[in-house]
Formats: structure tokens, sequence, C-alpha cells
């Protein structure tokens, strides 16, 4: 696994900047034995029934009744210096485990998980692709259909036909692919660079941390923590992601380390976790744009996140260690999340780094730096 991080040195205050739109767009399926072609409109009909950007968390028909994702509770009047801030932070990875991006282009991305090599539609993937159309030809799996976000599609399999799951490894953690209607496998690997600092943390501590990953999807963070020794309390409204993570935690014989497997809307957890006085020291939040908690809880990101980060900063440790937000799919430049972090951490002390997650093509042999591709936006706030 490689990844590296590009960042200018502290400064007191930031200009302004901006970033592309980070909405999907719905693509074109692939042929056998055509190149790549560029992503159309479909004038279809979407769905109903829509999911999480980045899951399997079904949502209620549109007109149904909203629920509360919680009960109000008004924003801390914060005081006090805001944190300084290092912009723009580029997290970038080329390769990750059994990972890496191959080629990109035309609306699509070429990537190989493990044995298999798959094609996904990658809106931000504006250039031409790099390799041959026979490289492409020969994916073991192409995602076609519907491809928005939170649309449904399906998958086609030009080869052979391949089964549901299939094992993977990264950063030392066994974990399964699974081929979801969502287009989406598991695993989001540009991520690697938020593990591996986490990673890093609870095994220099010296000390017993505990981390709480919320919206934590199917688990593969949550192993990570767990087995440099921290104490782990993973947050999904989705049973069938925790039912997932609970599969990756056997698949890799870790039954024995300490995971609470909590499926409970997020807001809910983190607002009792207060009550109680409970505290993290290291906080991983990874919201969709949109969601439904397990009792209809609706989420909204622009509306809930304020409040979501407010009550983080409340249950991180005395001495905590970082509060790491992730944001994908949203029409918005990571100035608009690196501000209200800041202002969420005002009078904490320590440095609040924002920017984007990419990851580098890296070719056929996983070694061949090509172009880099963003994949999100993120903000961390680190004591120090």
């Amino acid at each position: 696994m490689k990844h590296r991080e590009s960042r200018p040195g502290q400064r007191a205050a930031g200009g302004a900047s901006a970033k592309s739109p980070r909405d999907a767009r719905r693509e074109a399926p692939v042929k056998a034995g055509k190149p790549p072609a560029k992503p159309v409109r479909d004038a279809g009909p979407r769905p109903a029934a829509v999911a999480r950007d980045r899951g399997e968390r079904m949502a209620e028909p549109r007109d149904a009744a909203p629920v509360p994702s919680a009960p109000e509770r008004p924003l801390i009047v914060r005081s006090g210096e805001r944190p300084v801030e290092r912009v723009p932070v580029i997290l970038e990875s080329m390769g990750a485990g059994d990972f890496h991006l191959i080629d990109t282009g035309n609306g699509l991305k070429l990537e190989q998980y493990g044995p298999y090599r798959i094609v996904r539609p990658e809106a931000q993937a504006l250039w031409q692709p790099s390799l041959p159309a026979h490289v492409w030809d020969n994916a073991d799996s192409i995602f076609t259909g519907d491809t928005d976000e939170d649309g449904m599609g399906r998958w086609r399999f030009p080869r052979e036909a391949l089964g549901e799951t299939w094992p993977l490894k990264l950063l030392g953690v066994d974990f399964l692919g699974r081929f979801t209607a969502f287009r989406h496998v598991g695993v989001f690997p540009e991520q690697i660079v938020h593990w591996a600092w986490m990673k890093q943390q609870v095994e220099a501590a010296n000390r017993p941390l505990k981390v709480l990953n919320l919206f934590g999807y199917t688990g593969v963070a949550s192993l990570v923590a767990a087995a440099a020794g921290a104490e782990v309390t993973h947050v999904d409204a989705s049973k069938k992601a925790i039912g997932w993570a609970r599969e990756n935690q056997a698949l890799g014989r870790m039954e024995k380390l300490p995971i609470r497997w909590i499926c409970e809307d997020a807001m809910k957890f983190i607002l009792r976790e207060e009550r109680r006085g409970n505290t993290y020291d290291i906080i991983l939040t990874d919201p969709p744009k949109f969601g439904r908690g397990p009792n209809g809880e609706v989420w909204h990101l622009f509306e809930h996140l304020p409040s979501m980060l407010d009550i983080c900063r409340e249950i991180l440790s005395p001495k905590a260690l970082g509060l790491v937000l992730t944001a994908y799919s949203i029409r918005a430049s990571f100035y608009s999340i690196h501000e209200l972090m800041r202002e969420t951490m005002r009078g904490a002390g320590g440095v609040v780094e924002s920017g984007e997650l990419v990851i580098r093509e890296a070719g056929l042999d996983g070694k061949t730096p090509g172009r880099a591709l963003s994949t999100s936006l993120f903000s961390r706030w680190v004591p120090k």
C-alpha cells in the first residue's frame, strides 16, 4: 500500500477556494468489444425507494412522512480561538492491499479488487482512458443499468458468472467484497489514508484508546482499529451493513476483538452517549448525503451535520487524538466542512486540516503512477 499526504505549512487564516460539484451522474453501460463509452443521461423514471450514497440503507418513498432523526438540541455557543488550519491538504493513495485503480476515462473507472477487474461509473473521469479498449473489455464485471448514486443497477459478467462475494485484504484485515445493487463493493479504498493514520495513533498511544466509527458501513475501519488495539464502537443504521460487518469479523477470525456492533440512528446514539458522559479518543464519521435510520429517522447532511459535529465535540475525551469527517457526493467546497469543523472545535486548540481524498491510477501492474481521481472531501481535527 502506498499513500502520501500533500499539505502546505500552518497558517492562521485561509482564502476562498471552490471545488467542482460532486453530484452523481447516470452513465451508459459498457459493451464488450467496444471502447468505453461516454456517460449519457437516462430519462427514465427513478425508483420510488432510494439508497444512501455509499451503502445499502434503503429510504422510504419520497412522499413518506419524515421521522425526526433525534430530539432537538441547541448548538453549544463556543468561545475561544479557532484551531490553526492547514488547507488544502490532499491525502493521496496509490493502491491499498488487494486494491488498485488501473485506469479511468469517459466517465468510467477500471479497478482491480483482488482477482477481479471491475468497471464502474465515475462521473469525474472527464478525460480519455490511457489504456486501449481491449484492456477494458477484459474486465470480469461491469456495473450497468441505473447508475445514479442513489439508484439501483446491475452487474454484468462478460467472461464468466461470479459469486456474490469474494475475499479481500487491506491493512492486514480480511473482509468480503460484494457485488451490490448500488455499484459499491463493500470498501472505499481511498479511506486507507484515514485508516492508516488511525492505526498509527492507536499503536503509538501506549494507553487503551476508544474509537467510535459512525456510519460504519461494512466495518473495515472498525476491524483495523480493533486489530491495532483499540476498543471500538461501530454504529450504522443498516441491519444489512451490520450483518456484513460481522461476516467480515468472522472471516478474519477476529471475533474476540473488542467491538460493539450497534444498529441505530447515529444522531440518537451520540445524543445518548453525551447524556451518559461517555467519551472517545478518536471519532470517525462518514455520513451519507441522505439516509434513513432503522425507524425511518431522516438524515440530511446539510441540515444535521452541524449538530452531529457539535455532539461529537462533546463526546471527545480530554486526551482525544482526532475527529475525522468525510463527505461524498455533495455540491460543496471542502471549505464548507473545513470552516464548520473549525467553528465546532473553537477553543479546543490543535489543528484542522481539510481538503480532498484522491486515488492515483497505478496501471495494470499496480506500480505505474497515472492521473489522480478525486473521491471525496474531508476535514480532520487533531490536537497538534
